[in-house]
């Protein structure tokens, strides 16, 4: 009676289970913790999702006998262990540890299970342990064993579709329930098949389904496994073989390439609905393996397209290079060339190829080698070009003396860091030849200039003096006085054109109509310049109107005097005889207004654009019509007129005649001013 009484107050092993399951997962997990620490923290003990199951299996098992024990879930603990990563050892080392805080629980409450109730836990945890021992060691031989085959599957380097074509049907030899596997790769927005083995190969390679629909682009989207029990009749199948081989299981996974999607891969059996754990864990190596092998492919394809651009781009400078008539040079920091070109290989006296490696003391023998280095050794100090090096020597191409100019500049790597330098050799021979022949040609015209200023207006004043004392002389019949008069015309004439040839050639030179500006009245100017043309010409009337009170101004008298006088002359030269050549001055708010008209025939409008262009005249020439300038007093003109920052048109219409309109800003607008 005691004893059964004692053995009636124990509880059974299943009782004790059920009622200290939170504590047993509790103190399990804190022994798993301690005994992790200072490891693989990442890998978590799989026990702890799997002990509520793992608890009422033991339980019971104790109730209704080891047969209560579903093989699954051994085999689900030992899948979940080897995809993980642990091995053999970890997995039994966990299993202790549950089997420790089972007993040291039953040691804290000094409480003891009925009789026999502690033995049968003892061998119904063993059963589990051995169990999934096995089913991980079964799992992992399997593994290894597709894996080595998957190794010879790669063997004679097959393209990317052969190699995953063989993987997966290294995957259907050692998953019997498999019927059908395939790859399908990102391709832009959609995942193409690429690869299939088994049912509907042929229906299946190059379907597209797009990202985001049906089970494997939703998937894909979201980066998840799927599982189909039905595929033959669920509407999320896009892939019509599929449905119409009459799948049940389907079960897909992403390949990834770090955080990248590379595309989908899945496995269809047309007789079972679901897939065994070591099955999926199978088919997850050969994932694994097909996403290292895509990656790898895509990773050899980007490397052999950047080797050929680099090795075109190579070629394209090297094409450059031979074909650029300026010599080109690259050195490395201790000077020695690491490439050059045909131009400055032969200035060197030397081939391409023996230049490559050797110093420039080596592949340099002319007297400037010193300058060169010194720029060269500049450049790598400071990191500055150095530009516009003039070099002098012989010339071995051509075989004469000759004057380069060299630039040197520091060659870097996009992150700032200094390869070397660079130089460029330009041959400027011919160039500086031109030069002096150009300057030469300058120095006469500006001697001929001399003569025209100085030798021959002296001459001319001389003439024009003599002429005004002769028309003096009393007793002067008309014929000698229109000779006289003829002699002073001419004179007038020549010393215009004098004066617009040194014009025209300062503008020509660069340096331009030299201006004085003065504050002076243009009526004044304009009343004296008249009065000195109508000594000239007394035959012709000259009038002068004025419009306004405020003529003054900055101006050059002696330019604006030119201007009106070329204007004038001009319109005499072309108007009708014996008709007046008016010349109007008007004062506005900005500007003064110089008008010359005349009555003749219109300027031809073909003549009109190019007016104002030297040596161009102002009326088509013809049989009875013969020029009687250079055609640069118009063009003088022009010129003094933009250095005064003002404007010339001309308007010229039968019946109307010509008027040429002068525009004179009183002040000098600002620079940038556009005149109207």
């Amino acid at each position: 009676m005691d004893e059964h009484a004692c053995g009636g107050s124990r509880p059974s092993a299943a009782e004790f289970l059920r009622a200290n399951h939170d504590v047993l997962l509790a103190e399990w997990q804190q022994a798993v913790m301690q005994d992790l620490a200072g490891k693989d923290s990442i890998r978590q003990p799989w026990l702890i999702d799997h002990m509520p199951a793992l608890f009422a299996a033991l339980a019971d098992a104790m109730e209704s006998g080891p047969e209560a024990l579903d093989e699954r879930l051994e085999a689900a603990h030992a899948a979940a262990r080897l995809d993980a990563g642990f091995n053999l050892g970890e997995v039994a080392r966990e299993y202790a540890l549950l089997r420790r805080c089972i007993l040291h629980r039953l040691e804290a409450r000094e409480q003891r299970l009925r009789p026999g109730d502690l033995t049968r836990l003892e061998e119904t945890l063993d059963r589990v342990v051995t169990r999934t021992m096995t089913f991980f060691w079964d799992m992992k031989q399997r593994i290894l064993q597709t894996l080595d085959r998957m190794s010879e599957a790669a063997l004679g380097d097959p393209d990317m579709e052969t190699l995953l074509e063989r993987l997966l049907t290294r995957l259907m030899e050692s998953a019997l329930t498999v019927d059908t596997a395939a790859v399908m790769l990102l391709e832009d927005d959609a995942l193409v098949v690429r690869a299939s083995v088994g049912l509907s190969t042929d229906e299946v390679k190059g379907l597209r389904v797009p990202v985001g629909q049906g089970v494997s682009g939703r998937a894909a989207l979201e980066r998840r496994p799927f599982f189909i029990r039905s595929a033959a009749t669920d509407p999320r199948v896009l892939v019509g073989p599929l449905r119409r081989a009459g799948l049940r299981a389907l079960y897909g996974l992403p390949l990834m390439d770090g955080e990248r999607i590379l595309g989908m891969a899945y496995m269809g059996s047309r007789t079972a609905f679901a897939f065994s754990d070591s099955d999926v864990l199978l088919f997850h190596s050969v994932a694994e393996r097909a996403s290292a092998h895509i990656a790898q492919t895509e990773l050899h394809a980007r490397e052999h397209e950047a080797r050929q651009e680099a090795e075109r781009s190579l070629a394209l400078l090297d094409s450059l290079l031979d074909a650029s008539p300026v010599g080109i040079a690259f050195l490395d920091p201790d000077l020695r060339y690491l490439r050059i070109n045909g131009t400055l290989a032969r200035l060197n006296s030397r081939p391409v190829e023996d230049h490559r490696g050797r110093t420039l003391h080596d592949m340099v023998r002319s007297r400037s080698v010193g300058s060169i280095e010194h720029s060269l050794r500049q450049v790598l100090e400071t990191g500055r070009p150095v530009q516009d090096v003039l070099l002098e020597g012989p010339d071995p191409v051509r075989g004469r003396a000759g004057i380069w100019r060299a630039d040197y500049f520091p060659v870097r790597t996009p992150d700032g860091v200094l390869l070397g330098v660079g130089s460029t050799v330009v041959d400027i021979t011919d160039h500086k030849r031109a030069e002096g022949a150009l300057q030469q040609a300058i120095d006469f015209r500006e001697e001929l200039i001399a003569v025209l200023g100085h030798d021959l207006r002296n001459p001319l004043h001389a003439v024009n003096a003599s002429a005004f004392m002769l028309g003096k002389t009393p007793g002067l019949d008309a014929t000698a006085r229109r000779s006289v008069d003829r002699i002073r015309k001419a004179t007038a004439r020549m010393t215009r054109m004098i004066n617009d040839i040194l014009d025209f050639a300062r503008s020509r030179l660069g340096g331009g109509i030299p201006v004085t500006r003065q504050h002076v009245n243009m009526e004044e100017l304009c009343q004296g310049m008249l009065e000195e043309l109508q000594v000239v010409y007394p035959e012709r009337p000259l009038e002068l109107e004025v419009q306004g009170d405020d003529l003054w101004g900055d101006w050059d008298p002696d330019r604006v005097t030119q201007v009106l006088g070329n204007l004038v002359v001009n319109a005499l030269q072309h108007a009708t005889n014996d008709t007046p050549v008016v010349t109007t001055l008007r004062g506005e708010a900005v500007d003064v207004v110089m008008e010359v008209r005349n009555k003749g025939d219109p300027i031809p409008p073909e003549l009109l654009p190019r007016l104002f262009d030297p040596f161009k005249q102002s009326s088509a020439p013809n049989e009875g019509h013969k020029p009687r300038s250079l055609g640069l007093g118009l063009y003088i003109v022009s010129e003094i007129v933009q250095v005064h920052r003002g404007s010339v048109r001309v308007e010229s219409a039968a019946g109307d005649g010509t008027t040429f309109t002068v525009r004179w800003p009183r002040v000098p607008p600002p620079k940038g001013y556009l005149t109207p």
